[in-house]
């Protein structure tokens, strides 16, 4: 049995500025300030993360982030589920295909790894016609700083829903970013990378995935 861990943006889902629209809200509502957002780059980083580097200059504390995560998880929910329908909001090329044909498979488990908080995946999903109950188990940027935390997390809670303890090269981790193939490589996965998101073909060559591909329309040559 093989265990598929998708990231979402870029990888699956392109917002197109929905989650940074939501995230100025919501950093304005619960801390009282979003700092440079509008210079920031998300990828490969954990909502956590981005909290962290956004409101360094400001004084937030680590801890003062950690306490107001739950608020954060909330506010970030309601925000975006009250813009991102302002934004032309798609699956990315072949995604939402790739992920239809692993749900009925009975040898293939998926999930997600994403840097999103918890409370968001969902409306992302759903707004670019995936049903979130396709994904059995994740791991969100709103339970780790580091992306690299998640895969095991996300590892654990497969192994408990499918009863299956997965090896580690029976696990896939699917991303746009180094960050994706490091947190892979972090637990022993298989790392693929997707030239569809927020990092550059010759990014993604150096981190040495074990497969790159153009788009998800190719991921055939990974698993059939």
């Amino acid at each position: 049995m093989h265990l598929i861990l998708f990231d979402i943006d870029g990888t699956l889902v392109w917002t197109r500025g929905a989650g940074r629209a939501a995230t100025e809200h919501a950093m304005l509502e619960v801390f009282g300030t979003c700092g440079a957002l509008a210079a920031h780059k998300f990828g490969g980083k954990t909502d956590w993360q981005t909290l962290l580097d956004l409101l360094h200059e400001a004084g937030v504390s680590y801890a003062d982030i950690e306490r107001a995560m739950p608020a954060y998880n909330d506010a970030m929910a309601r925000h975006l589920a009250r813009v991102i329908s302002q934004f032309d909001v798609q699956p990315c090329p072949g995604a939402l295909d790739l992920v239809r044909s692993f749900v009925s498979r009975t040898d293939v488990g998926i999930g997600l790894v994403t840097g999103n908080v918890s409370s968001t995946a969902p409306i992302k999903l759903r707004a670019a016609r995936f049903d979130p109950a396709w994904f059995a188990v994740g791991a969100y940027g709103s339970e780790a700083q580091e992306r690299d935390h998640l895969p095991a997390l996300a590892v654990a809670r497969a192994a408990d829903h499918y009863g299956y303890p997965f090896a580690p090269r029976e696990v896939i981790v699917v991303g746009d970013t180094p960050a994706d193939v490091a947190c892979a490589r972090h637990i022993g996965a298989v790392a693929v990378a997707v030239q569809t998101g927020f990092a550059h073909p010759e990014e993604l060559t150096a981190a040495q995935p074990d497969y790159l591909l153009r788009d998800l329309t190719e991921f055939s040559s990974v698993l059939r």
